[in-house]
């Protein structure tokens, strides 16, 4: 295969050819497609719709560790010799799902080169964004991991544009994630809209001006007496 052919590769017309071993599922809005637990056998990809991951500690609490989105996969730590689900996924809006058993996903890495290298990229990308994460949880502060989350959900880097953030998040859910209180996640909210950096009306839109702000590394916010 030429790499023109592999430039112009599509995960979704191949997976449509796939005959063994798949199956295509529509979710709907706040459906989980598998728990935290249970057994591990297949690997997902979206073709529409976005996921949200959330895992459950011993002690009773849960933490967003990821939400997904079309052209992405999950579930693949069965691939790597995860029996039992590590992560509880939930559909964030209503989604088109295709699953893959464990084995014919193995067989198709095998004897498919092109959606061997597509799969391999993703994964490393994926690694990235966890490394990522976890600078920022270390080294950043809450305003500025919240900044960047919002970059992030507003498909900051693709296509050269910042797009309205088209799922309805709580301010729960963003605390989650950031590894705040939900209160704080409130007051930078607010602050964010008062100074022009997002429109927030239950669905989030995130300006270029956030970017600039993020980019200039100094603080978002003025801190309060």
């Amino acid at each position: 295969m030429g790499k023109a052919a592999k430039d112009e590769f599509d995960p979704r017309a191949f997976l449509a050819c796939v005959s063994q071993g798949k199956a295509i599922t529509d979710y709907k809005k706040n459906q989980n497609i598998f728990c935290q637990g249970e057994m591990a056998d297949a690997v997902f990809y979206i073709q529409k719709g976005k996921v949200k991951l959330t895992v459950l500690s011993e002690q009773g609490k849960e933490a967003v560790v990821g939400i997904l989105e079309a052209g992405q996969f999950f579930g693949e730590g069965c691939l790597n010799g995860h029996t039992v689900r590590i992560v509880t996924t939930t559909a964030l809006e209503d989604c088109v799902i295709t699953s893959i058993s464990r084995a014919s996903m193995m067989a198709t890495l095998h004897n498919e080169p092109a959606f061997s290298e597509l799969f391999m990229g993703y994964l490393l990308t994926r690694n990235s964004r966890v490394e990522e994460d976890l600078i920022d949880q270390l080294f950043n502060s809450s305003e500025k991991r919240l900044a960047r989350l919002l970059l992030i959900l507003a498909n900051f880097g693709k296509e050269g544009t910042l797009k309205p953030i088209p799922v309805e998040l709580s301010q729960e859910t963003l605390a989650e994630m950031i590894g705040t209180t939900r209160s704080r996640v409130s007051f930078f909210m607010n602050k964010f809209r008062k100074l022009g950096f997002i429109d927030y009306n239950g669905k989030i839109e995130v300006h270029n001006s956030l970017l600039n702000a993020v980019l200039n590394d100094k603080p978002l916010i003025e801190r309060e007496e």
